[in-house]
């Protein structure tokens, strides 16, 4: 009767102590994961966040991993344990039978085999939401508002609003341009010779409007996409830099005007499919972040399969100071004309991408590896 009073007094520590364990493990998902080598390895070639966000999802990733490591080496050293140590020859040999003890119907084992693993996958799902729904927010305040428009096979970015402290004019900034947004809100029709929205009829003779095709729209609808008096685009021999304010909010509105791209940039631990249309399609286009913590130049890629020249669909993110950022505004808008890379060169930026650079596109040119991209320097 004794020993059996010892066997479940060790039992329930035995119980407790795996239950706390667990909880211990899984609670450090929102403290700052080890760092240093172990922290690279945890990592598993995730690249350091720079912004809170991504910060919260670097250290839930690193967490889960531990406790993914920890349940592992538990459960195959148990079974080591069994397999090395509960033989049938080790059984005779202490005078026991060949059969191990049986522990069917062994109620309170089967309850704790029960809880911790509902316990773990429900502390998992609470960091899960939790790292989620910080990602997702969108009530940041953003004080500066870009539109990412992907096409086949690169990107052009607008700045649609800026607050007043980092406008050019001192006053909240509003850059959507009115002409161009006209002009595209009129490519959203099919029209006659004498621009009226086409018409049909029904076979009672009745006539009704018919703009295209595409629900009563045309094939070269480009209504949906924001056009900036700021822009910068691509071209298949310049990456496009995106520059933005560091310690800022920040929103991110994204559209396609072709095929679905993704607009992803690995220091953000995020990434967000861009779509054409993308409210009629009921898809969420927007995206914020608190602050980039980290000033410098962040390669930028498209992470969905959009055809021929996808892997070249590179961008750059070009992190400078508020004070920097004012002054690129500034001079972006008292010269119109310029190019991104003399505005970035005003401010004592480099004015080309640092980060990546654009592949060459000719068949023959894309060979060798040393010799596939175009060289800034050589090409001035």
């Amino acid at each position: 009767m004794e020993q059996r009073k010892k066997r479940g007094f060790g039992r329930n520590m035995l119980l407790a102590g795996m239950l706390g364990a667990s909880g211990l493990a899984l609670a450090g998902c929102d403290v700052t994961p080890p760092g240093g080598a172990v922290g690279k390895y945890l990592r598993m070639g995730w690249p350091e966040g720079i912004t809170p966000e991504a910060t919260e999802v670097g250290n839930f990733w690193v967490w889960v991993w531990i406790t993914a490591w920890t349940i592992g080496i538990i459960m195959w050293a148990l079974m080591l344990w069994n397999v090395f140590f509960n033989t049938a020859k080790r059984a005779r040999k202490a005078g026991k039978g060949e059969l191990p003890k049986q522990l069917q119907y062994n109620i309170p084992l089967e309850i704790v085999l029960t809880i911790i693993p509902i316990t773990i996958v429900s502390v998992l799902f609470f960091f899960t939401v939790q790292a989620q729904d910080q990602v997702n927010a969108l009530d940041k305040n953003p004080k500066v508002t870009v539109d990412i428009t992907g096409f086949q096979w690169n990107w052009k970015f607008g700045y649609a609003n800026v607050a007043a402290d980092l406008s050019p004019t001192g006053q909240d900034y509003v850059g959507t341009d009115e002409a161009k947004t006209k002009a595209a809100e009129e490519s959203a029709y099919e029209r006659d010779a004498d621009g009226n929205i086409k018409t049909k009829h029904l076979p009672n003779g009745e006539e009704y409007q018919w703009g295209g095709p595409v629900h009563g729209k045309s094939r070269d609808d480009r209504s949906y996409l924001h056009f900036n008096k700021i822009e910068t685009v691509g071209a298949s021999n310049e990456v496009p830099v995106l520059v933005l304010p560091s310690q800022t909010p920040l929103e991110f509105r994204l559209a396609s005007a072709d095929v679905s791209h993704s607009f992803w940039v690995p220091e953000f631990l995020f990434k967000r499919d861009v779509y054409a249309n993308p409210e009629a399609n009921n898809s969420v286009n927007r995206f914020q972040i608190e602050k980039i913590e980290e000033e410098g130049a962040f390669v930028g890629r498209c992470a969905e399969m959009c055809g021929t020249y996808h892997a070249m669909m590179n961008f750059e993110v070009r992190v400078v100071s508020p004070e920097k950022f004012k002054q690129y505004l500034e001079y972006r808008t008292a010269n119109p004309e310029a190019p991104n890379s003399e505005a970035l060169k005003a401010i004592g930026e480099d004015p080309y991408s640092t980060s990546t650079r654009p592949f060459l596109t000719e068949r023959d040119g894309t060979r060798g590896i040393e010799s596939n991209t175009f060289d800034y320097a050589a090409n001035k």
